[in-house]
């Protein structure tokens, strides 16, 4: 088998391996565990799956067994799939795919990578949420004929005044619901900053975040955001 080819899924993954010629010579289904038993026993080969959650743990676990191991963007493998879109034939494309001299692919990353990437998205999706918070307990306050500045740094000033004064008009029903959106504000600028501290302290310890930092204009959460996202710069072809 020259070439191997994994589409995966959440329980199971189905393995397609073509010969030197590009004939499909083995075709099967396993469950996780069997996967991993199979990529022990065989002999060593070019093994490809598309960029997908999950595709870095079985890029490792290949490369432990090893194999050489390609990580094929999703719109690569597109053009190979050649009829109604299987599981087998999603394979088999993964397979023709990681056979061409010319096709690119993304470099495994490192669960130190992996792990920084995380920090960055669960990062994100607070900011989102800490927006989202204050838009809402704007327009609520529009309702009731209150305005506050545009930016975080006005809401944080105007908030607890409009909450204790008790003489602007709110209903108490209005400022019990605006007082746990601002608690709910306050609670996730502590975990932002929570995230940034530990963000921080991983771009101090990475020398290519440190190097990025010294590049003008860029910090830390960007230089840590490329390091998570892009690591060295380096790829495969």
């Amino acid at each position: 088998m020259a070439h191997m080819g994994i589409d995966i899924g959440k329980t199971a993954f189905h393995v397609v391996g073509l010969d030197a010629a590009g004939k499909p010579v083995f075709r099967s289904r396993f469950t996780r565990e069997r996967l991993i038993e199979f990529l022990a026993r065989a002999s060593p080969t070019i093994v490809g799956m598309e960029a997908c959650p999950g595709s870095n743990w079985l890029a490792r676990k290949a490369a432990d067994c090893g194999h050489r191991v390609r990580i094929v963007p999703a719109q690569f493998v597109k053009p190979f799939v050649k009829s109604n879109k299987t599981d087998f034939i999603d394979a088999g494309a993964i397979a023709e795919a990681i056979s061409r001299p010319t096709m690119r692919f993304s470099t495994p990353k490192t669960e130190a990578q992996l792990d920084l990437q995380a920090l960055h998205r669960v990062r994100q999706r607070l900011v989102s949420s800490k927006t989202a918070i204050g838009n809402q307990a704007r327009a609520f306050l529009l309702e009731y004929g209150l305005t506050i500045g545009v930016g975080a740094a006005y809401f944080v000033r105007d908030m607890p005044s409009i909450l204790a004064n008790e003489n602007n008009g709110l209903t108490p029903s209005m400022r019990r619901l605006l007082q746990e959106l601002w608690e709910e504000y306050r609670s996730v600028e502590a975990r932002l900053l929570q995230l940034r501290h530990q963000i921080e302290s991983i771009a101090s310890a990475d020398d290519t975040a440190v190097r990025l930092t010294s590049v003008p204009g860029i910090g830390q959460l960007t230089a840590t955001a490329i390091t998570a996202f892009a690591g060295t710069g380096t790829g495969t072809g």
